[in-house]
């Protein structure tokens, strides 16, 4: 059965952590992954949903195609198992088999078309996109299983917005890892696009208990991860893992000027992003142009905030960026950038 719902809306580490004693020093310690974590034991705790008991689907890659300003979307939600740390597998509810979900990126001004195609057969999903304006009801309107969903929004603000599924219990489906990012590009760039030599894409993200409502609800998050979202070809593509940058880390030469797209999809946690060994010389809140600051230590990510942060690494080294709340930084949530000579 196919369902359509069509409207127009105006939008607008755990193998290896990196323990940092102090900004400046840097220390590598091997850890075991933490046992309450194994998968029998989460799985002895709360019980896989039945008709999810087998199910891995295969992530499916996005589909996304433009004619002009419109710009045609084709997403799916989905069972998919990822590898969360080293030996733990988490029965994921995702968008196209990724935690967090594809990266999309689009254009301020373009008209974008959104195909969701719900292959999980026994939960409906959506998707509630923070680039726009809508009723929500209408917009962010579920679909069923095994059903398809179309929903149309012309893109007004620029910025880089989380994305997240909205079907109740919201944090039950964004904790389970149906949550992502989308970039609007400002029409007329950044003022600094022609100092940057290279960009990324980092996103912020939690695991707490399976699907444990309670637990995501009063408890603290089992693992706080970075991601990466290639935003170029070639660039690392990963999961939320506590190994995701580690294993991937992210390049650069001596003196180049860095920009990150960040996002922090939580869903309940503040990350204070900091790299270390650099100050972060322009950043964009929320990714707009019009938010502009310079000179800043940290930037404060609140449950689904963004930004745009840009800093040079003058020399050769690893550098670290972390969530400057260490609490996290311990369960997963540091990257690297390996930089090289010039």
């Amino acid at each position: 059965m196919f369902k359509k719902i069509t409207f127009r809306a105006t939008v607008g580490i755990s193998a290896a952590v990196l323990l940092l004693s102090a900004c400046g020093t840097t220390q590598l310690e091997q850890t075991e992954p933490n046992e309450l974590q194994s998968d029998q034991k989460v799985h002895a705790e709360t019980e896989v949903i039945k008709p999810h008991q087998d199910l891995n689907q295969d992530p499916i890659p996005l589909k996304i195609e433009r004619d002009g300003k419109d710009v045609y979307i084709e997403m799916t939600t989905q069972i998919t198992d990822i590898e969360i740390e080293p030996g733990y597998k988490y029965k994921a509810w995702t968008f196209n088999g990724e935690a967090p979900g594809p990266l999309i990126v689009v254009e301020e001004g373009d008209n974008l078309h959104f195909t969701l195609d719900n292959m999980d057969p026994a939960i409906p999903h959506s998707i509630d996109l923070h680039a726009v304006h809508t009723n929500p009801d209408i917009g962010f309107a579920d679909v069923a299983p095994n059903e398809d969903g179309t929903f149309s929004f012309p893109t007004s603000t620029p910025g880089v917005f989380m994305y997240h599924c909205a079907t109740d219990p919201v944090l039950s489906h964004i904790a389970n890892g149906m949550h992502g990012v989308i970039i609007v590009k400002p029409k007329d760039g950044f003022p600094t696009d022609n100092e940057i030599d290279q960009e990324y894409v980092v996103i912020q993200n939690e695991w707490y208990k399976y699907n444990d409502l309670d637990n995501m609800t009063n408890g603290v998050p089992s693992q706080v991860v970075f991601s990466a979202k290639a935003l170029h070809e070639g660039q690392p593509n990963t999961n939320g893992t506590v190994t995701a940058l580690k294993d991937e880390p992210l390049k650069a030469k001596a003196g180049d000027k860095i920009r990150l797209y960040i996002n922090n999809v939580g869903p309940n946690e503040v990350s204070s992003f900091h790299v270390v060994g650099t100050i972060m010389e322009d950043v964009y809140l929320d990714g707009n142009p019009a938010n502009h600051f310079e000179g800043m230590q940290t930037v404060m990510l609140p449950a689904s905030g963004g930004a745009v942060v840009e800093f040079t690494l003058n020399e050769e080294g690893t550098y670290p960026f972390v969530t400057h709340q260490f609490n996290h930084a311990t369960k997963g949530a540091v990257g690297t950038i390996e930089v090289t000579a010039e």
